[in-house]
């Protein structure tokens, strides 16, 4: 039966004339020290005991870490598990085919017995956050020697993470905060049995696609549904038949109040990495070099996969996936880079090293601990520039170029097995070596492959001075004599790592004469062995001086400004950020409401553009206006609305909690104006989009029909 509180609140209505908020990721752990008297101020009525806990259940404990690079939460007492739609998506695309369409057509599961099992995901559990800095930088000084400093911490780092899963079935991680200035150590529980429950067809869940990525105002239903299973006594396992679906220490009731003006706001999850405290020097070489090359070569590739995918429906699921994570951060870097412009971070940079210079001069102790900081910053990132091609055409174009690359590169393990002549060991190097191949050619055609490989090759050419070529491609250039489609062609003819039939012909007897002989694994072989031999090296020393400069950088920071509570950059652990839902003006005689609504869907609706497609059911429900309770005060349905929580990628699928601890939205994205948030925070403008929790129950239940699903919700309606 479902379970759906009514509960009567008698309130003050509070007028708000502006939004508030507060920068900052922050630890869980350390909210009681520093944030919640300003939570509480913003409406929060929680204690900290509620929302992070190690003894008692908390919200904490309804937060995971979704496959290492999302976040997910779970909704229900039999380990429902909500993320967005877009981080579920390879894992819907694996389960896709022409005939079963989950990506088109969408998926839900009548029963436990329909959930779809998903090879590979996993989700981890925080079990609690401890603050070791001071056993991990015991007797370390602004003396002590780099190299034995290094020493001792990573030797400190190993015993700890020992220690504490010595006696228990959780995995240890110890990571550094403020450039090392401050460590913590994360216990985790995980679970392998994930399975896909229930996702709305990519008309809704994609609704917008790229063009709309990144932007407000926003009509996308980003959500997914999975569910946490067990083995019989309730440990982690293995996905079997017998499991059961996970009891979890605490779900998410979901509000059906939805939100308003001034509403405080509180995201949970895993944001992935910021860079606040970068130099600008750093953003310099962001602005001018880095990003618009990768810009450059990702629109390269993004050109090549839209014209197949729009021809062949079979190679367009194929690719979907691949062809999300490539355009994602196409247009990242591009709004980044016109945000950094836009808001003058360069300039806001210079002049906080001004005043850092101005501080250093006080003393002579500042001098001697600080003064070489930003020289050393500068010098080091001038020698890094000289590098920043090699390296962004080795991660675009041929890392995540070619299929073959990755293939390739991983017949390094199969090698080594042959080598020992060991027969125990050749076989299982061959099984390992299978099951890289089935992965390998999930998401494949041929022909698209090579038109890939063949425009990589080129604008390697094209853009990484020659002294920094890999010999390969410098010898086939003037074999072929500039003609790399020609050279495309009898690679991708005589090599097996391009074919996986021929790949599983040859695994039948393997040799490794074949494979070093073979031309793909030539190719990967000069290109990663030249970066790794001839550019790396060029890049340790400078890395190296970035780093120590920046611990020392952020150390001196908190000592000139010792009145200002800092934060540490996102590195994926736990954090929460607090905000309010509001509108914002991001130019002239511009103003965005705060919420969308399924009006705005009909009028993008163009079922002749693969990314505005409406399905028929949401425009009868529409026409209908059949919204049953999940339709606002003015009887429409609300779709979306932002507020200016500080997320960053990894928070993609976080839960957006209210006051009371209730789920009112799905984090999903960033907005456009606000692109130069990761290096940083603007105030004014940075808003985190996310989907109403209403529109996510109201297409499990008026579009689907899934009241199996709703039944195990905790629906709250307070008004």
């Amino acid at each position: 039966m479902k379970k759906t509180l009514i509960i009567l609140i008698f309130s003050l209505v509070l007028t708000q004339t502006k939004t508030k908020c507060d920068e900052g990721m922050w630890l869980p752990l350390l909210i009681e020290q520093f944030n919640m008297e300003t939570m509480k101020e913003m409406g929060l009525q929680l204690t900290a005991e509620e929302i992070y806990s190690i003894n008692n259940s908390s919200i904490k404990d309804a937060v995971v870490s979704f496959n290492g690079y999302c976040t997910g939460e779970i909704i229900s007492d039999k380990g429902l598990l909500l993320t967005n739609h877009h981080c579920g998506y390879d894992a819907i695309q694996n389960l896709s085919s022409v005939d079963n369409d989950y990506l088109g057509n969408g998926f839900w599961a009548k029963s436990n017995k329909e959930e779809i099992p998903n090879e590979d995901l996993f989700v981890d559990f925080l079990i609690k956050m401890e603050d070791v800095s001071q056993k991990i930088l015991d007797s370390i000084s602004y003396s002590t020697p780099e190299d034995v400093r290094e020493k001792l911490i990573g030797e400190r780092i190993t015993k700890m993470k020992e220690e504490a899963t010595n006696d228990n079935h959780y995995w240890a991680e110890i990571k550094p905060f403020f450039g090392g200035g401050e460590y913590y150590l994360f216990l985790y529980e995980r679970y392998n049995d994930v399975r896909l429950v229930g996702t709305p067809p990519e008309s809704i869940g994609k609704f917008g696609g790229d063009t709309d990525n990144w932007m407000w105002p926003r009509h996308t239903g980003d959500f997914a549904l999975f569910r946490v299973y067990t083995s019989p006594d309730g440990k982690p396992a293995e996905y079997s038949v017998d499991n059961v679906p996970l009891k979890p220490k605490h779900h998410l009731p979901i509000s059906l109040d939805g939100v308003k003006e001034g509403d405080f706001t509180m995201v949970m999850g895993y944001p992935g990495g910021t860079d606040r405290y970068l130099s600008s020097f750093g953003v310099k070489s962001a602005i001018s070099l880095y990003n618009p090359n990768v810009v450059k070569v990702r629109e390269e590739k993004l050109n090549i996969l839209n014209k197949h995918m729009a021809s062949d429906r079979a190679i367009d699921i194929m690719y979907a996936s691949k062809k999300a994570r490539v355009s994602n951060y196409w247009k990242y870097y591009i709004g980044q880079t016109k945000g950094l412009k836009r808001l003058r971070v360069f300039e806001k940079k210079q002049d906080l090293e001004k005043k850092f210079n101005d501080f250093v001069n006080l003393s002579e102790e500042n001098e001697l601990i600080y003064g070489s900081i930003l020289g050393n910053m500068k010098l080091a990132q001038k020698e890094l520039d000289k590098t920043t091609l090699p390296r962004i055409y080795l991660n675009e174009a041929a890392w995540g170029g070619a299929n073959f690359i990755k293939l390739a590169r991983r017949s390094e393990r199969l090698i080594k097995a042959l080598d020992s002549g060991v027969d125990s060991l050749i076989d299982v190097g061959v099984l390992n070596f299978k099951k890289e191949v089935e992965n390998s050619f999930k998401e494949y055609s041929k022909k698209v492959d090579l038109e890939i490989f063949v425009k990589m090759m080129e604008m390697y050419v094209q853009n990484v001075p020659a002294e920094q070529l890999p010999d390969i491609i410098n010898k086939m250039q003037k074999k072929y004599k500039g003609d790399f489609e020609k050279w495309g062609k009898v690679m991708y003819s005589k090599s097996i790592f391009v074919d996986k039939d021929k790949m599983l012909s040859f695994l039948e007897k393997p040799s490794k004469k074949i494979i070093i002989k073979d031309p793909c694994y030539i190719v990967q072989k000069s290109i990663l062995d030249n970066y790794f031999t001839n550019i790396v090296p060029q890049r340790t020393v400078p890395q190296k001086s970035i780093q120590i400069a920046e611990r020392l950088f952020i150390d001196g920071l908190k000592k000139m400004m010792p009145n200002k509570v800092f934060y540490p950059n996102a590195n994926f652990t736990m954090r929460l950020s607090y905000g309010s839902v509001g509108e914002y003006q991001p130019r002239n005689a511009v103003l965005y409401d705060y919420v969308t609504t399924l009006d705005g869907v009909m009028e993008k609706m163009d079922n002749d553009n693969p990314e505005f497609v409406v399905p028929q059911k949401i425009v009868e429900l529409y026409n209908a206006q059949d919204y049953g309770p999940y339709a606002n005060e003015n009887g429409e349905l609300n779709i979306c609305f932002i507020s200016n929580n500080d997320i960053t990628g990894g928070n993609s699928g976080s839960p957006v909690i209210n006051k009371h601890g209730h789920l009112i939205g799905c984090a999903f994205d960033g907005n456009w104006e606000a692109m130069s948030g990761d290096i940083a925070f603007e105030h004014e403008l940075q808003r985190t989009i996310s989907v109403d929790a209403r529109y996510i129950v109201f297409i499990i239940d008026k579009f689907a029909g899934a009241s199996n699903i709703i039944d195990e919700l905790t629906l709250i309606k307070a008004n």
